[in-house]
């Protein structure tokens, strides 16, 4: 059997969206978290990007590498069982393209938290709440994105809403004021077990003081 290894940093939403998924295809996995801004050799010389996640594969014949989360998504719906995404063609092809909107999604989160003054980040603000009215219609009754059951397109969106659990203890944003069926969906994959157990315990704290050293407008809301 082969042997998965998950390189990730403890704040990183693509590689939580990895473990997400090995977690719910009941694959075991180790996890290593590792420092993005002191990279140890041994990742340097796997990592053609230098960046998280990777994931290791070992097996008889060595060890591969997969690297970009997108990959490591589809090579885990290609090669194992309990499969995520739809078996249409159409709706894998829908469901690959609301992933896509998710990464574009947590760009501008990194716009929003990096905003310099705070009528930049109004402009951000406002542009996340089209971006999520926009998903918003796009959902089904619940409680996951397309009814009743997981796929990838929550193991993406789990990571995506944990960053509005920490804003929102930061400052009253309005973001999600118009999208029931969001908020009904952020509630179960708060409790999804696979989406929990991501990120270590003190996730809020370490995001919470990332936030603070970008020495942005939202930093200047962080009581201290």
């Amino acid at each position: 059997m082969d042997t998965l290894t998950l390189v990730s940093h403890h704040l990183c939403p693509y590689a939580q969206r990895a473990a997400i998924a090995l977690s719910e295809k009941g694959l075991p996995f180790e996890r290593i978290d590792i420092d993005l801004a002191d990279k140890p050799d041994w990742f340097k010389a796997i990592s053609p990007l230098g960046k998280v996640p990777l994931l290791k594969v070992s097996h008889s014949d060595g060890t591969d590498i997969i690297f970009e989360s997108g990959v490591i998504l589809e090579y885990l719906e290609d090669s194992r069982p309990n499969p995520l995404h739809p078996t249409g063609s159409l709706q894998r092809a829908r469901h690959r393209s609301w992933i896509e909107f998710g990464s574009t999604i947590l760009n501008r989160i990194a716009r929003f938290y990096n905003a310099p003054t705070a009528s930049d980040l109004k402009v951000e603000t406002e542009a996340l709440t089209r971006m999520f009215e926009s998903l918003e219609n796009e959902l089904s009754e619940g409680p996951w994105f397309a009814g009743y059951r997981f796929s990838l397109v929550d193991a993406v969106y789990g990571p995506i809403f944990r960053y509005f659990d920490v804003f929102e203890t930061i400052g009253d944003y309005s973001i999600f004021d118009h999208t029931p069926k969001i908020t009904v969906w952020r509630q179960a994959l708060s409790e999804r077990p696979s989406v929990r157990n991501a990120v270590i315990t003190d996730y809020p704290m370490r995001l919470l003081q990332f936030l603070l050293n970008r020495n942005s407008a939202l930093s200047a809301q962080i009581a201290v």
